[in-house]
């Protein structure tokens, strides 16, 4: 694209970790101008490792590429001041501070919107900003347990399991950049700035709300489920003769195609297995019933004839076999910005009038632009 879409906006950010920074990340490869503010020791993440690239960990490198980095010490008053200013000539502050941190140092929500009206500030917090726990701390496998979401997951038979090793992070740094784009819009329309609050626990139970619905009208919890979904049946993956097979008939006309797949026309005619409703109440004996015919084929059959039927499917590849997919290839989703490193990095998972929005630029090193000519910490 010749312009991208936030070219000119300029944003501040006072992340660590993951979340704030992929927020920072998301507005950089969108075209906004960020300032990385670290700590004078950096960024907690650079140590994450290993693995390292050019000195920093793979984590940190894949949040904060694109991006200028400054320190501040904000119990210096001169360098503190100095970011203030630096917010104040900026569109967009984002910080993922700890919650009594902003407060103490003067860079609270209230006081700096209250001194620069047409900011937009982001205040990314663990628990969230009101309530008994809103300055308690949190990391990402507190949050999925807190959240109920590791009670959730994994095999019936095994241990609970976590979700994903980032998804809260990833996703509130999403939640927050999508606050941040609806309060520029906003901006535009009324010349005032906003006060933005995300937290890793609200993205965590807008991830476990649909077992929470369920369960507010039901006053059951389903098992959990492993590969499968608590509602539709048969939605799972099937153990073939060489590995397992993810397939999703989500409505009747889909199972249908499937039950004609597995030599069974007559299954959805008939009053045990008709609807949705009939063969979740007989979820054992359907879902036994079909694992003793996917075993005796391999994927490549199933898959070929489920392909020629439309019913969604796919294998449950490894990190390796994902990136030898011809689709992975031909969307052009991984970098390498290092010439001397083989490490492959993200772009954003959307393109704009068909280009892919990253870029190959690489992570900036602790307060590299400390001496920019646009103010800030040293």
């Amino acid at each position: 694209m010749s312009a991208k879409p936030l070219e000119g906006i300029k944003v501040v950010e006072f992340g660590q970790n993951l979340a704030g920074p992929y927020c920072g990340q998301i507005l950089a490869f969108l075209g906004a101008e960020v300032v990385k503010v670290e700590r004078p020791d950096g960024d907690d993440a650079r140590k994450w490792g290993p693995p390292f690239v050019d000195g920093d960990a793979t984590g940190f490198i894949a949040l904060n590429r694109g991006k200028k980095s400054i320190t501040c010490d904000l119990a210096d008053p001169g360098q503190r001041e100095a970011l203030i200013e630096r917010i104040g000539a900026a569109d967009i502050f984002v910080h993922n501070l700890r919650a009594d941190v902003p407060a103490k140092f003067g860079i609270d929500g209230p006081t700096l919107t209250k001194r620069f009206p047409r900011l937009i500030y982001a205040d990314l917090g663990a628990f969230g900003h009101t309530g008994p726990w809103k300055e308690r701390p949190g990391y990402e496998p507190i949050i999925q347990a807190v959240a109920g979401l590791i009670s959730l997951n994994g095999d019936p038979s095994g241990p609970a399991a976590r979700v994903g090793v980032s998804i809260i992070d990833l996703s509130t740094g999403m939640w927050t950049a999508i606050g941040v784009l609806a309060a520029l819009a906003k901006r535009a329309a009324t010349g005032q700035g906003s006060l933005v609050n995300t937290s890793l626990f609200e993205s965590g139970l807008m991830w476990a709300s649909n077992h929470v619905a369920q369960y507010s009208v039901t006053g059951k919890m389903p098992p959990r489920q492993g590969t499968g979904h608590p509602s539709l049946t048969p939605y799972q993956a099937f153990e073939c003769s060489d590995g397992p097979l993810m397939i999703c008939p989500g409505n009747d006309r889909l199972w249908r195609k499937f039950a004609e797949v597995l030599g069974h026309p007559e299954w959805p005619d008939e009053p045990r297995f008709k609807t949705n409703v009939d063969r979740f109440e007989r979820r054992e004996m359907l879902l036994g019933m079909i694992a003793d015919i996917m075993k005796r084929e391999s994927r490549a059959h199933w898959s070929a004839r489920l392909d020629a039927l439309g019913v969604p499917n796919g294998p449950l590849n490894t990190v390796p076999q994902v990136l030898e997919l011809a689709q992975t290839a031909a969307l052009g989703m991984f970098l390498k910005p290092y010439a001397d490193s083989p490490a492959l990095f993200h772009g954003l998972p959307l393109s704009i009038d068909g280009e892919r929005a990253g870029s190959l630029a690489r992570a900036p090193k602790i307060g590299e632009d400390n001496s920019g000519e646009d103010g800030g910490g040293r």
